[in-house]
């Protein structure tokens, strides 16, 4: 075993060391430019399909006479200009004991993006000055409506801003946990093919032979793919120092609140992103690694390659549905599915404060990437005869010790 570390330091340290002060390595920082606009586009794309599945709605704490008159005519009128136009309404308890506006606002189980209260003849909005802004023409329309029939002229609203509230606050993690799977995607996608093609330049030009020859063949799979990791990581380090900058430049002009905070908080969501990146690397690495220890040509890498980045695509957009449907059995199941569950794991974080869940995920995903590791990389068997072990890489490659 200590051979095999011993073996495997060596490996690792001579491929990091040719790519770290290779002129090729420029490239590669400059490489993830085109990923990071698609993740943009992706994630305005999310938050699209996001604003379209979690509709606004507007609590109403009004009188019972004037909130079933609202209600009323909000249904009637959406019957003629469709559902979508105007927000959906839900009544609210009015009393003494009841919650003010802002409280209902934070209640994360109403789920509200505003609250209407006052009287038709004066009515108060509350929310946050991005949601009030979207709906107070549609919500001074329909008090028109159900104080006088008409909207010839339409109400002053009097509007109480928020800081955020819980709909606020839960869209945004949503949509930060579908970034934050897009990123990782990204990247994993980007240097585990930077895996692949190391590996079958060193076949093709009979390296891995020699080196299979001299040291145990696990330890040239170990070396590489770990090799690569701290690659990634001194490449990925680089990336989030750039775009923490470019970041502040921008939230300085954004208003209190703009950029939603993870549900667990930085430090935390940050340590479980490079985290869950690991593991996720680990076993597609290994994965890849197989794949070019069966492939003897750039074609054939090519042939086997493609069911994976496609079987990849499919993993990707399973855990990028699931977001949407925290505690639901999808969004368990892609918790516990090894593949997807770093995907998974990383958008619960963003989106729910508990921490153990995360211990158990990241426990699971350590066992099955050293497992599926081993049985990836696993060499094949060989009979001793003389005091020689001959051994086959995937049952390929014959190698000798």
């Amino acid at each position: 075993m200590r051979e095999i570390i011993r073996a495997a330091f060596v490996i690792g340290r001579r491929d990091l060391t040719a790519i770290i002060f290779s002129k090729a390595f420029i490239l590669f920082l400059l490489g993830p430019l085109f990923p990071v606009v698609v993740a943009i586009a992706a994630g305005s794309l999310g938050n699209q399909m996001e604003q379209d599945a979690d509709k606004p709605v507007i609590g109403v704490m009004m009188s019972a006479e004037d909130t079933a008159k609202l209600i009323s005519v909000r249904d009637e009128l959406s019957k003629q200009v469709g559902p979508n136009w105007y927000p959906e309404m839900k009544a609210l308890e009015v009393g003494a004991n009841s919650k003010t506006p802002r409280a209902n606002l934070d209640d994360k189980k109403n789920n509200l993006s505003a609250v209407v209260s006052g009287t038709l003849s004066k009515p108060v909005v509350t929310g946050t000055e991005g949601q009030v802004a979207r709906n107070d023409d549609k919500i001074a329309m329909l008090v028109s409506y159900a104080a006088t029939g008409q909207s010839t002229k339409l109400p002053d609203i009097e509007k109480e801003i928020v800081e955020k509230s819980a709909s606020g606050a839960k869209q945004g993690q949503q949509v930060m946990g579908q970034m934050a799977q897009v990123i990782m995607y990204f990247l994993t996608v980007l240097l585990t093919g930077m895996v692949l093609s190391n590996l079958v330049e060193e076949k093709s030009n009979k390296i891995i032979e020699i080196l299979a020859a001299s040291i145990p063949i696990e330890s040239v799979f170990v070396g590489k793919l770990f090799a690569m990791l701290i690659m990634s990581m001194i490449g990925i380090t680089i990336w989030t120092a750039m775009g923490a900058g470019g970041f502040m430049l921008i939230a300085q002009g954004l208003p209190m609140g703009a950029v939603p905070e993870p549900a667990l908080g930085w430090p935390i969501f940050m340590a479980l992103s490079v985290i869950y990146f690991t593991m996720t690397y680990l076993m597609l690495g290994a994965l890849f690694l197989g794949i070019g220890a069966m492939a003897a040509t750039v074609r054939e890498v090519q042939t086997l390659s493609m069911p994976v980045t496609m079987l990849q695509l499919i993993i990707f957009f399973f855990a990028f549905y699931t977001v949407t449907q925290l505690d639901k059995p999808i969004e368990m199941a892609a918790a516990v599915f090894p593949f997807t569950s770093p995907f998974a794991m990383i958008a619960r974080a963003a989106q729910v404060p508990v921490l153990w869940h995360h211990g158990i995920a990241i426990i699971g995903q350590a066992f099955f990437a050293m497992l599926f590791k081993r049985n990836v990389m696993k060499s094949g068997g060989g009979a001793k005869k003389e005091g020689v072990q001959k051994r086959k890489l995937f049952g390929l490659i014959p190698l000798s010790r």
